[in-house]
């Protein structure tokens, strides 16, 4: 049992973020798991995860043994773009589902990295996320960080959380885009008439875009985009908001296009941070996939103007 006490630096911290800030071993997931399995206890007491801390309660921590991996390796091919023994980079496809979720069992990300890695993965994220520092949406393609020990895996999270880490994607979206830079600051939450979409909503959380104009074609325009935060599905809700959807994206906009792409042309293409036990400065970048490079040469036959 891990015992703390909360300083005046602390007071006034959800009791979830107050763990982390005690014990940043725990994922944000796991936290959740042991407040709910009353794993977290609060002057010997349960508490919910938006109890507001104050000073000198001691949180316990009932320390728990991560349970072997009932996953199984598959021989999924991936494109490794980068790897050593602290760490693995890939170029994820289109159409993989990060980790394994209810109807997703097998078939994933996780199944093909654990056929490469074997044991070596970091066992932060728990039994069904090995690895797994962040994510992209299953129908989004490009650069994906995997931890292959919890010290990496730390680092790693701290400097998504700090937003040290700089994140490119390329995007197609329909209609064209006047401006030629803008940001899109705009909070981000669950959707209140559909719980299995996002939305922007007045009591969100805060996410924030950057776009610039790389090329306008007649009824589409490619984009450069930059975030510096990490909501779920922040692109795709931003770019639906301001009218621009993503192309192909069946779940914020009617999915209708005319190259018959499954799923939204979103790629995450480029990736800078700092190597979680070097320090050295890294740049790891994911080429953009064969469907959408044909896109855009056909696109391209007809198009209006270039920017840059």
């Amino acid at each position: 049992m891990k015992k703390f006490e909360v300083g005046i630096n602390q007071k006034g911290n959800r009791l979830d973020k107050a763990v982390t800030m005690f014990d940043n071993s725990i994922s944000r997931t796991m936290i959740q798991k042991m407040l709910s399995d009353n794993k977290i206890l609060v002057n010997g007491q349960v508490k919910k995860a938006s109890y507001k801390v104050e000073e000198k309660d001691i949180i316990q921590i009932e320390e728990i043994e991560l349970k072997e991996t009932t996953l199984k390796p598959e021989n999924i091919p991936i494109d490794i773009l980068y790897e050593d023994n602290d760490m693995i980079v890939v170029n994820k496809p289109k159409g993989l589902v990060v980790h394994p979720a209810n109807g997703n069992e097998d078939g994933t990300l996780v199944n093909a990295i654990m056929n490469i890695c074997k044991d070596s993965l970091s066992g932060i994220g728990g039994v069904v996320r090995p690895g797994i520092v962040h994510r992209l949406d299953k129908d989004t393609s490009g650069v994906l960080m995997i931890a292959k020990n919890d010290k990496a895996h730390i680092n790693l999270s701290n400097q998504i959380k700090n937003r040290e880490v700089k994140k490119i994607y390329i995007a197609l979206v329909r209609g064209k885009i006047a401006e030629n830079e803008a940001s899109i600051d705009m909070p981000i939450g669950r959707s209140t008439k559909d719980r299995k979409k996002m939305a922007v909503t007045r009591n969100g959380k805060q996410a924030i875009t950057h776009f610039k104009v790389l090329k306008r074609y007649n009824q589409y325009t490619l984009l450069q985009i930059k975030i510096d935060t990490g909501r779920t599905h922040q692109i795709r809700v931003h770019m639906a908001e301001i009218g621009h959807p993503v192309v192909g994206d069946i779940v914020y906009s009617n999915g209708k296009n005319p190259f018959g792409v499954v799923g939204q042309m979103l790629h995450a293409k480029s990736i800078e941070f700092k190597h979680p036990i070097t320090n050295n400065d890294m740049k790891i970048e994911a080429p953009i996939p064969e469907y959408f490079e044909k896109i855009l040469e056909e696109l391209d036959k007809n198009r209006e103007e270039l920017w840059s």
